[in-house]
């Protein structure tokens, strides 16, 4: 018994070595991968590669990537690996603009992996190729200038909604957790612009709306795995058939559009809303123009195929997805830093103060493009908290680097860090200082375009980059008009990031005070 015992343990013992010695031969070999290749590399370690910390949960994917950005800052590239996924970091401001405009036909898709028989996943940002022109030239006229000031109306009535829920806060002088002041609003705006709803949640925390909401945006280790293996190892998330756990989100979100679309179209309703543009890409695959963006949509030439149910659903989730989290956690960052910053707080409450006198009270979509400092504190806060700090491609075909002898073979990986280049001292000297003035006209000029990239750039520039704006400027304009934001003793100075989110989002949330200013 013994002797069969000792020959089990030895064979099980050889065959453990002789795998481990596989596998570690294989990572070793495609380790060399940039090494062949003559590019500047992170040294990888098996079997993460460059990204044992992300799938650890130790640190946030954008966190990684700045770090990655950091390590070799003489180079005009960086090689690293996701697994044994070959990965090339760009760091030279030049490349980027190839690579997202002028080259853009070479490096159209994400390179990231998403399941596509998730109906909600077949929205602007997952879809590919011929896929996503299409959608794209379709939903372009969703968004134009005239388009925006039909839904303005609803950021205003939000906003000011907002500042009358903080009235009674104010006057106790108890800490506000902003991100979810912010939440609330953005939840409101999104729930009656995109589905057609009215949730007032700001009013109501626990809406329904508002706990399918948080459902979405609640990083877990399910979620936070999935999101970094779809980023750094498509080949792994195939293969693991790795999800993030949104089934019952997909059937509430697909029911509840269908149910708006069906009321609307029974009792002939419509609304200067995005659902009601949707519905008209539902019924007819295009969009009516305004009379005065006529002009402005003369460009805009689409196929009259209509979207499905389904489709329709996924651009409204999308739009859920997107401009929720980065619009709420914009306004959280910007007044974290104009409460450690009162000086600066001082100087945009004035601006908005004499806008205020000129116009009236109630913003309005020509009042709060007068507001050019607003504009510059918005701008200064995606610099240095931008909502997706990491910005990935794919190579379609073979292609040369600018510039050198370096050629891309089919299927690369290509990431641009965001969060690197906005923190760059050669860029944006000194850059964990708040300072709004770098985005005076004298300053961005000093600077190459293509280091700040908050929503991106070329033909996947983020389609609701202008509304996304509007809503965090018009939130902020209502809240310092009538409250001064200040610090408390649970105030933390230096934010920490959820390791397990792909968006910046502050672990543990930001803790204010707001007091009345009049």
């Amino acid at each position: 018994m013994a002797l069969l015992l000792d020959s089990w343990i030895s064979e099980f013992i050889l065959v453990v070595s002789v795998v481990t010695l596989v596998i570690y031969l294989w990572f070793d070999h495609g380790f060399k991968y940039w090494k062949k290749k003559g590019v500047p590399f992170v040294e990888p370690s098996i079997p993460f590669g460059n990204f044992r910390k992300n799938i650890l949960g130790q640190e946030p994917l954008g966190v990684t990537t700045q770090r990655l950005y950091k390590q070799l800052s003489g180079e005009r590239y960086v090689g690293h690996f996701g697994f044994s996924r070959p990965i090339l970091l760009i760091r030279d401001p030049e490349i980027i603009r190839h690579i997202l405009v002028k080259d853009f036909s070479t490096f159209h898709d994400r390179g990231i992996v998403f399941d596509d028989k998730e109906p909600l996943n077949h929205h602007l940002f997952a879809l590919t190729g011929q896929k996503w022109r299409q959608l794209r030239v379709k939903l372009s006229p969703t968004f134009t200038s005239g388009k925006l000031k039909g839904m303005f109306t609803t950021l205003s009535e939000c906003g000011r909604e907002m500042a009358d829920v903080l009235e009674a806060v104010a006057e106790r002088g108890d800490t506000v957790e902003v991100r979810e002041l912010a939440a609330r609003y953005s939840t409101d705006i999104i729930a009656s612009v995109a589905f057609g709803i009215e949730c007032n949640c700001q009013r109501n925390p626990d809406s329904e709306f508002r706990q399918w909401g948080r459902r979405i945006f609640k990083p877990t280790i399910q979620s936070g795995i999935s999101s970094i293996l779809a980023f750094i190892s498509p080949t792994l998330t195939r293969l693991l058939r790795i999800k993030g756990g949104t089934a019952a989100v997909s059937e509430y979100f697909r029911r509840m559009v269908a149910d708006t679309v069906a009321y609307r179209e029974k009792n002939n309703i419509t609304r200067k809303d995005f659902m009601d543009l949707l519905i008209q890409l539902k019924n007819k695959g295009v969009v009516d123009p305004d009379k005065s963006e006529a002009q402005e949509n003369t460009s805009m030439k689409s196929k009259e195929e209509a979207l499905t149910l389904n489709e329709l659903a996924a651009q409204a989730f999308v739009f859920f997805v997107g401009g929720f989290e980065t619009s709420s956690t914009t306004m959280s960052f910007a007044l974290h830093e104009l409460a450690l910053n009162p000086s600066l707080q001082t100087k945009l409450q004035e601006e908005i103060d004499s806008v205020f006198n000129e116009y009236g009270t109630d913003i309005t979509y020509d009042s709060i493009s007068k507001m050019s400092y607003l504009d510059k504190v918005v701008c200064e806060t995606l610099r240095k908290y931008p909502p997706l700090p990491i910005l990935n491609r794919e190579c379609n075909k073979e292609y040369r680097i600018p510039g050198s002898d370096l050629v891309l073979e089919k299927g690369t990986a290509v990431a641009i860090s965001v969060l690197g280049l906005q923190h760059d001292p050669k860029y944006f000297p000194d850059p964990e200082r708040f300072d709004p003035e770098r985005f005076s006209e004298e300053e961005k000029a000093k600077r190459h375009p293509y280091v700040y990239l908050p929503f991106g750039e070329g033909p996947r520039i983020c389609i609701g980059m202008r509304l996304g704006l509007l809503q965090v400027k018009v939130g902020l304009a209502y809240l310092l008009s009538r409250h001064n934001v200040r610090t408390t003793d649970k105030t933390v100075t230096n934010l920490e990031y959820n390791p397990r989110s792909i968006i910046l989002m502050p672990k543990g949330g930001i803790q204010l005070r707001f007091e009345k200013r009049f």
